[in-house]
């Protein structure tokens, strides 16, 4: 059970009454889709008992509120994002939104761990994201999900929504027509804006943020999104450096001549020279503190640090991302500006290989829970 005294129970105002660092991981549409035997997640139960036997004090989910909103009854059938990688089902697959969520808040209410809230606008058969054709439109279907868990008693356990998984890069959010699709875009900002303004009406105790898949670049760094409550910049080293031009690799998504590149250059390149790629990682976790110490916003990180993609996977192995993450953990912390952090984008137990490394995990979220915020 996750019941550190170094937290606040369940029911204070979330990110302002943190007192330690809170070590958080993403579950994203994986928690709802891989319930086949062996997928990791069919047990819900055993799933959230591993994640706080690993030292994790939240869990940030897709609530689907594109579909739950539509009807929260239905079984939506949904099509995949990809079959290269581990996350969500490789394959067509069957849902029901409502019961499970508000099941899988309440067994985590039941650790004392928190629930952060997003969403990857995950396309079901009849592509109803489309329907999202405004701020308030896109808000208000948040508000479909916030009343469902107010109803159920539930709204105590929330952590934070996030309104958009890495707004608004198109396969997350293709509703959003823009020439510019950069996050930081006066038209960018102003959707969030609203979106976040009209869901404050009727809960302002919970904290909003749009989150970003972005470099540290001045654009960025430049800007000033005060009508978000905290940042959320997923970034990892391959990102923030020319990495994966380097081996070609592409994202992709239903071919494996990715992974083909990651097994044959990726921890090659990595070995080579260690300390380039860490100084890549290190010196944008800096640039992405300086810029929270000046707007005044507090960070957290869900998906971040070593690569984007990987897996358990023949020849591919987990040690240099381990050693990545590590490195980007610490350094994060040092910096006194993150409230709460990931240690990767793959801790969750379908990534058996990361997972299975208990003491892995437990060294880096003893770290964050004895890191005082109010000494930062």
């Amino acid at each position: 059970m996750a019941n550190d005294s170094s937290f606040p129970k369940l029911g204070k105002k979330s990110l302002q009454n943190l007192t330690h660092v809170l070590p958080i991981t993403m579950w994203d549409f994986s928690w709802l889709e891989r319930r086949w035997p062996g997928a990791g997640y069919e047990d819900i139960d055993v799933a959230l008992d591993e994640l706080c036997e690993r030292g994790y004090r939240a869990v940030r989910i897709d609530a689907y509120p594109h579909l739950l909103a539509a009807d929260p009854q239905k079984e939506w059938e949904l099509l995949p994002e990809w079959t290269t990688n581990d996350w969500g089902a490789p394959g067509r697959c069957r849902v029901e939104i409502l019961r499970p969520l508000i099941d899988f808040i309440s067994a985590c209410k039941d650790r004392n761990v928190w629930v952060g809230l997003s969403t990857w606008f995950r396309q079901d058969i009849h592509n109803h994201r489309l329907r999202v054709v405004s701020p308030k439109a896109h808000a208000e279907i948040w508000l479909s999900v916030l009343d469902a868990i107010q109803s159920a008693g539930l709204l105590d356990s929330i952590l934070f929504v996030d309104l958009c998984n890495e707004w608004p890069i198109d396969c997350w959010a293709p509703f959003y027509i823009s020439n510019d699709r950069a996050w930081e875009s006066p038209a960018s900002f102003a959707w969030q804006k609203e979106a976040c303004d009209y869901i404050r009406e009727r809960y302002p105790q919970i904290s909003l943020t749009f989150s970003s898949s972005c470099s540290p670049n001045p654009s960025v760094l430049q800007s000033n999104p005060e009508f978000l409550d905290f940042l959320e910049p997923h970034f990892w080293m391959t990102t923030v450096s020319d990495f994966y031009k380097r081996i070609d690799y592409t994202y992709q998504r239903f071919d494996l001549s990715g992974y083909e590149r990651l097994v044959l250059h990726g921890e090659y390149l990595y070995r080579a020279d260690p300390a380039h790629w860490q100084g890549t990682l290190t010196s944008a976790i800096d640039k992405f503190a300086d810029w929270s110490r000046r707007v005044g916003k507090p960070l957290i990180t869900t998906e971040c640090w070593g690569v984007v993609d990987f897996k358990d996977w023949p020849l591919l192995d987990w040690g240099w991302v381990k050693e990545l993450c590590a490195l980007g953990t610490e350094t994060a912390l040092a910096t006194g500006q993150w409230h709460s952090m990931a240690t990767s984008n793959f801790c969750g137990p379908q990534f058996r290989g990361m997972w299975r490394d208990v003491e892995w995990h437990l060294n880096l979220t003893k770290k964050m829970t004895s890191t005082s915020i109010d000494a930062q």
